[in-house]
């Protein structure tokens, strides 16, 4: 009907009565019909913000493409597969999210909830023409009046959190880096320089607020049966709009950190090292953290990448020499070393605001996790050797990096591993290669990902395992759900299970998504 309209009154009349009769025809169209995202590019966004705002409260902001606000709250770390949005959304409270998505869900228009824009994984691409709910105006912190708990905005970042916390005299887990979001990393299970003491960000979760698929906003503690899944696979079952976490005392205010910089002709002497003084077969002691990375710089050493490694230690003003004499045994090109407290620990190992990895140039970012129990050094030397190639070989790959996170385990471990849907506690080192560059045609995508995939292939089949775990919040998008929550039945089942009482249409499902096909 509504095509016929048009058809006939731009055959029969003048011009500017065919134009004025169109632009009724679509507004009345907008207004009685369902604006679908198939009708996106009829219906105008301002009568979508219009109809919006009316639900808001009047801190809410709502920004349309070609705005500052809009740009701003949709520039992400990682520009391929990226959602694309017609409009976003700020709420101001937490009751906003709820009606953000009662009236996205009667238009059949989808939606995702942002915070930070770090996640790169490649489901989240699948959003085509919807709604952004960016959460950054919820980023308070509010500490009890008993100093055991603190209550979280769904947007807040760590350094936030951090910066509040140490000026009580406290702190909690949170993400390394400064600029990511305590939820995104949080709903994953998330891993943090605290964990050793505490467990994973998700462990000190008390009670949440929740926006359910249905619009509802809830609060559910572990009472809930969705409680377990949220503590590894929440997003995807709703946005979490609050959270109460547990806090703590600072018992331990001082912190330093040794630093090393070595060739890769030290691949074998280094991680061999880890594995004997520092990992210990996953009983790395709780005060120690150790980092590295590969990287390149052409200044230094033009053809082969150089290797960055970190020793972190809690409790001590200089890191004790038991744990850096074996490291400097080894010949470093440079070493530095410094003291100071928890909240430097961004700054010493390049995750601060102003650092690399929270900048959002326009670069494509694609990561390939493998969680693993120790290092194997035949295939450290294998991805090293495969890393330098390909960055020498294609230039514009140069700017990757390839992560080797050993954290202490503890307070991790501590936790029965069915107790949250997080699978992998009994895992000891998160690696990832990160291979990172300007987009460029199809084939340059193409040799980024086989390389990242041959590298993770190297380290899966040295490992002897059958199983590839693969940390969801570092998830390319390729790995299967076993690979990011668990290979147990019962663990699969129940995330389906849940997914089916609480989200039986799919409303969460661009976040490493739970199927029920």
């Amino acid at each position: 009907m509504f095509g016929s309209l048009i058809v006939f009154f731009t055959c029969y009349f003048k011009m500017e009565v065919a134009t004025a009769v169109l632009a009724w025809a679509i507004s009345s169209t907008c207004r009685s019909l369902s604006a679908s995202n198939s009708l996106w590019g009829i219906c105008p966004r301002q009568d979508i913000a219009a109809e919006l705002n009316a639900r808001l409260s009047p801190g809410a902001e709502i920004f349309l493409p070609g705005s500052s606000g809009f740009s701003q709250a949709t520039n992400r770390w990682s520009v391929r597969d990226a959602p694309d949005f017609n409009i976003v959304v700020v709420p101001s409270v937490e009751n906003d999210v709820a009606e953000i998505v009662k009236y996205a869900n009667s238009q059949d228009i989808s939606y995702l909830a942002v915070n930070g824009g770090h996640g790169a994984i490649t489901t989240v691409g699948k959003l085509q023409g919807g709604i952004q709910i960016w959460l950054d105006k919820l980023n308070s912190v509010e500490i009890a009046d008993d100093g055991k708990t603190a209550k979280f905005g769904g947007g807040v970042l760590s350094k936030t959190i951090t910066d509040a916390l140490w000026a009580q005299g406290k702190q909690t887990v949170s993400g390394g880096c400064e600029c990511t979001s305590l939820l995104g990393p949080g709903l994953g299970g998330g891993h943090g320089f605290l964990q050793g003491r505490h467990g994973l960000i998700s462990d000190q979760f008390v009670s949440m607020n929740i926006v359910l698929a249905s619009g509802d906003l809830q609060t559910i503690d572990e009472t809930s049966d969705l409680w377990w899944a949220m503590g590894g696979a929440g997003h995807n079952f709703g946005i979490v709009t609050s959270v109460t976490s547990k806090i703590y005392d600072i018992q331990y205010p001082d912190w330093a950190y040794a630093s090393f910089i070595f060739t890769g002709d030290k691949v074998e002497g280094l991680y061999g090292a880890i594995n004997e003084y520092l990992l210990k077969n996953g009983t790395q002691p709780v005060d120690i953290i150790n980092y590295s990375f590969f990287f390149n710089e052409p200044s230094i050493d033009p053809k082969k990448p150089l290797i960055m490694f970190f020793i972190l230690q809690e409790g001590v003003k200089t890191v004790n020499p038991a744990y850096t004499e074996v490291f400097e045994n080894l010949g470093p090109l440079a070493t530095d070393g410094a003291g100071g407290s928890y909240p430097d620990l961004p700054a010493w190992t390049g995750l601060s605001n102003d650092a690399i990895p929270c900048q959002k140039p326009g670069l494509v970012y694609t990561r390939f996790p493998i969680d693993l129990q120790t290092y194997n050094i035949a295939a450290q030397r294998k991805v090293y050797d495969m890393f330098a190639s390909a960055t020498q070989q294609t230039p514009a790959l140069n700017g990757s990096l390839f992560l080797f996170e050993g954290y202490s385990l503890q307070g991790v471990k501590a936790i029965p591993s069915d107790q949250s849907a997080f699978p992998f506690r009994d895992n000891n080192l998160l690696l990832a290669p990160t291979i990172s560059y300007m987009p460029g045609p199809p084939e340059l995508h193409a040799a980024a990902v086989d390389l990242g995939e041959s590298l993770r292939q190297v380290l899966h089949e040295a490992s002897g395992r059958e199983e590839l775990h693969a940390y969801v919040n570092y998830a390319l998008g390729s790995e299967t759900e076993k690979n990011w929550y668990g290979y147990d039945e019962w663990r699969q089942a129940r995330l389906k299970a849940l997914k089916e009482k609480y989200d039986p249409l799919g409303k969460f499902s661009f976040y490493a998504p739970i199927t029920l096909t």
